[in-house]
């Protein structure tokens, strides 16, 4: 994990982003344990409480569960949450901007999607 901690986006965000994109990677499966709150704050110096800030939000949504007295756990099905959290966010943040813009630019459908085959044309070279 890496964290920036001059960032203005906050130390418990950057946790969570984190945890949710190791499991996202297959660096922690379901029903794995991840690291503790303990070895988090000690490699990144930060307070415990920040780290566990970050990881209950992964719990609200799903992502972790709580085994009282061992620890956090993935939870069963995480990798699909967190690949539609990411399909969704991707729409809002992307997508919807790429069409607002193409609509101020007065392109059609067929023009938009005609960029965006380039674009997959160029990756494949």
């Amino acid at each position: 994990m890496k964290l920036n901690l001059q960032s203005e986006k906050p130390i418990f965000l950057q946790i969570a982003e984190q945890i949710e994109d190791a499991v996202f990677t297959g660096a922690f499966a379901e029903q794995t344990q991840i690291p503790s709150t303990t070895e988090i704050s000690a490699q990144f110096q930060i307070n415990p409480a920040t780290v566990l800030k970050g990881m209950n939000l992964l719990v609200a949504d799903g992502i972790l569960y709580k085994k009282r007295g061992l620890g956090m756990f993935v939870a069963e099905g995480a990798l699909e949450r967190v690949r539609r959290k990411r399909h969704d966010s991707f729409y809002e943040n992307y997508v919807e901007s790429m069409l607002d813009e193409a609509r101020k630019l007065g392109m059609t459908r067929e023009e938009l999607l005609t960029l965006i085959e380039r674009g997959y044309r160029n990756e494949r070279n």
